[in-house]
């Protein structure tokens, strides 16, 4: 990374990891788009096993934001041959990981589903769809994996890379499957899932023939593996295990947030899952300027530059919100025709509307939101951000059940829950930022 964080350097770091964060949103994009011409049980049951899957995949993802965090580290410290370690480490405990989460996927869900799921057909459509996507999670981790490496060096354009062959893959094996064009079966849900599992793992194979020709291994000492050392271990996971319970809990809260809708009606459901889908889009350019952010924070901190940190974050924040109210403005300016992409049921697109308008306010509190709070995690304090990840999230459940158990209200007052998220996310974040206790952190 070059020593001055200007606008370009950090869009040149930020504009891959943007492209790649469309990567898990693009899959769920596909699947909801295809799925909304199967029906509303499909695309419901599509909505609760996408998210299901997430939130399992966002221990892995959690994961690979510590070794990210401390790959930049190393890197701005100089200390290229320690960041080998790490990602071997990283790799050996994600694998781990990914057992553990394919038998949850696999076997644990139906006594949630069965519990927590009023419409029996909706949880028996997510039971469908989960027994084909759990496969997915082993080739999710290892991209994870890689994912990290990149990132924390500042070599990004591989991760648009991989986006592109995931994304051609999965849209390519929707039509085949959901459909049962071409001689192929006509699988409804089920083929949502399998084409999302053989993307991942097509992603996954060109992640390794790249570093297979791109990377020098000796000059990180990448991947020797010469055993699992406990206290390298335990370094690594002082910062990451904070960053796994933050993204689990966060879209176990979602999914939560989407057993509440459930109970409005199916139609409620099917709405939500088209507008989650919307609003993740929202959300790509937040998610990929909350990386960077993460990333050069953790490094200008190595390099001995704390004091550059807060300016880099309002570059950031300026950045990131031109860059999500242009994608609102689109959002307010033709919602029926984005809806549109969906379905073709006029009733969920006059439905969808008003929740759209909803969810493009909630972004653009978002878009400044995920900044300051990826920023306190760059600076190495995981435990404070989970801290305030889990404040935020108990208003946020407090706030969506009263609005449905007691209030009744429509599905269109539960989406402002998004609004109290956004702007407390903001508050708490800034705070901490604001009281200088994170410099000189070592990790």
């Amino acid at each position: 990374m070059k020593s001055n964080i200007s606008y370009k350097r950090i869009w040149l770091i930020a504009y891959p990891i943007i492209l790649g964060s469309v990567a898990q949103n693009l899959i769920n994009f596909t699947d909801t788009a295809f799925l909304g011409r199967v029906g509303e049980i499909a695309l419901g049951a599509g909505a609760l096993g996408g998210i299901f899957y997430l939130a399992v995949f966002m221990l892995g993802l959690g994961f690979g934001m510590g070794e990210q965090i401390i790959v930049a580290r190393r890197f701005g410290e100089k200390k290229l041959k320690a960041i080998g370690s790490v990602v071997d480490h990283s790799f050996l405990f994600l694998m781990l990981l990914a057992v553990a989460a394919f038998f949850v996927l696999r076997f644990g869900s139906e006594e949630i589903l069965r519990y927590g799921v009023k419409s029996q057909n909706i949880a028996a459509g997510t039971m469908v769809f989960l027994d084909y996507r759990a496969f997915g999670i082993f080739a999710a981790f290892v991209n994870v994996g890689f994912r990290s490496f990149y990132v924390g060096l500042g070599r990004t354009k591989v991760i648009a890379y991989t986006t592109i062959v995931l994304a051609i893959v999965n849209i390519i094996l929707d039509y085949l499957l959901v459909f049962g064009k071409f001689g192929f079966p006509e699988m409804g849900i089920a083929g949502a899932a399998l084409a999302s599992v053989i993307a991942e793992f097509s992603a996954m194979v060109y992640f390794m023939v790249y570093t297979a020709v791109y990377i020098r291994f000796a000059d990180y000492a990448l991947f020797r593996f010469q055993g699992l050392h406990w206290k390298k271990m335990q370094r690594i996971l002082k910062v990451s295990f904070p960053t796994m319970m933050q993204q689990f809990i966060s879209l176990s809260v979602w999914f939560v947030f989407f057993l509440f809708v459930e109970k409005i009606g199916e139609s409620s459901l099917a709405v939500s899952n088209i507008i989650r889908s919307i609003y993740v889009l929202l959300m790509v350019p937040i998610w990929g300027f909350a990386t960077a952010v993460n990333t050069l924070v953790s490094y200008l901190i190595g390099a001995g530059r704390s004091g550059e940190v807060m300016r880099l974050v309002y570059r950031i924040i300026f950045l990131c919100f031109i860059g999500v109210a242009i994608l609102v403005s689109l959002g307010i300016a033709f919602p029926h025709l984005i809806l549109s992409i969906y379905t073709n049921n006029q009733l969920l697109i006059n439905m969808g509307i008003p929740v759209l308008h909803v969810v493009s306010v909630g972004a653009l509190f978002l878009s400044v939101g995920f900044i300051l709070f990826s920023a306190v995690s760059g600076t190495g304090k995981t435990d404070v951000s989970l801290v305030i990840e889990l404040t935020v999230l108990v208003i946020y459940l407090v706030y969506t059940y009263t609005m449905v158990e007691y209030w009744h209200g429509t599905v269109v007052l539960a989406w402002t829950a998004e609004w109290v998220y956004g702007s407390l996310l903001s508050l708490f974040s800034f705070i901490y930022l604001k009281s200088n206790r994170w410099k000189k952190v070592r990790i």
